[in-house]
């Protein structure tokens, strides 16, 4: 089999590993999973990169990559974790924000302004400005008429929130 054609097997299978803390969308719609390549000795590479440098979700996620590579028989593989440039929502694809929707978890909103991460350029380091907070609708009557009851949620990326008009709590993936 071709060099490039083991590769788009591997991201395919890739693509059906879900986020442990979020089984609804796969690590690869969440941006978790980074690159898929041959290593200069021949070995597939998986590159992976943390929602937060302290996702305990890592370990799992990692078991779980080497499960399904194994199950698919694609041979010897190492994966490596990289944490820059920083996992960003702005990662997320449209299809897992609307999965997250349909879910129950509000997705993030705005953009972080690092959907395309460059490793060729430099990191310029700027002073802190706070993103205009969008406001955050209800996944589940679509109202924006809410309020955030926590800064953290069930996870750590995620805050808890409440719809005013239907009641309901619900998680919001927090942008960053």
């Amino acid at each position: 089999m071709h060099a490039d054609t083991v590769l788009q097997h591997v991201w395919s299978v890739l693509e059906a590993v879900p986020d442990p803390e979020i089984p609804v969308v796969s690590i690869r719609e969440l941006g978790i999973l980074r690159d898929v390549r041959h290593g200069a000795d021949g070995v597939l590479e998986v590159v992976i990169t943390p929602t937060y440098s302290g996702c305990p979700a890592m370990s799992q996620i990692a078991e779980d990559i080497a499960y399904a590579i194994h199950t698919a028989k694609l041979g010897a593989h190492r994966i490596e974790t990289v944490l820059a440039p920083a996992w960003t929502t702005d990662w997320i694809t449209d299809e897992a924000r609307d999965k997250l929707r349909r879910y129950g978890i509000a997705p993030p909103t705005g953009q972080c302004g690092t959907a395309a991460p460059n490793p060729e350029q430099p990191l310029r380091f700027v002073p802190y400005k706070p993103m205009k907070q969008e406001p955050v609708a209800c996944p589940r009557c679509g109202s924006t008429h809410t309020e955030k009851l926590a800064q953290f949620g069930s996870t750590a990326c995620k805050a808890l929130y409440r719809c005013i008009d239907c009641r309901e709590p619900f998680d919001y993936f927090k942008p960053y």
